[in-house]
């Protein structure tokens, strides 16, 4: 029996074997960011809004608009208007509407923003080798290998699907 089946305790076998693999993904996609969760939660921001602060760093000094930071972000977020509010509130960005255009607004990683970052650096570096680290460099290369093919081929997909509709 599979380690996912006795894990979810499935009886029957899977439909397929592209169903176990994605169910698989699922279920190891779900523990990684649980356990980076449980890194990031001391400090009192999601990993979303950590990956928000990140792509902000990056992007300094001149901020981006709210469509720009959707783009960049690890995981999708449909509502990035209110998570940039929530980082708002917090002070860890600060949000201006540009001088041409007053319907878009420039959004910048604050002193405080960074300041956050850099206390969790040392701990949040070291996610990936906590995780992974098991694994070997053939391993881990064959898996990212893996992993980009299948996402590829989901976009690939999305955008026949977007052409069709």
């Amino acid at each position: 029996m599979s380690s996912l089946k006795l894990e979810i305790v499935q009886e029957p076998p899977f439909s397929s074997v592209e169903e176990e693999a994605f169910l698989n993904l699922l279920r190891t996609s779900d523990a990684l960011q649980r356990a980076f969760h449980r890194k990031t939660r001391n400090w009192g921001v999601t990993a979303t809004q950590y990956n928000v602060l990140r792509i902000l760093r990056g992007a300094q000094p001149n901020g981006l608009t709210c469509a720009a930071i959707g783009g960049r972000m690890i995981t999708a977020e449909p509502d990035i208007t209110r998570l940039l509010a929530r980082l708002k509130a917090l002070k860890l960005i600060r949000q201006q509407r540009d001088k041409h255009d007053r319907r878009v607004v420039w959004t910048q990683i604050s002193e405080a923003g960074l300041e956050l970052l850099q206390a969790m650096d040392p701990v949040i570096q070291r996610v990936p080798r906590e995780m992974l680290g098991h694994m070997s460099g053939l391993e881990l290369a064959q898996l990212v290998g893996l992993l980009e093919t299948a996402r590829e081929h989901c976009q690939n997909t999305a955008a026949l699907e977007n052409g069709n509709s």
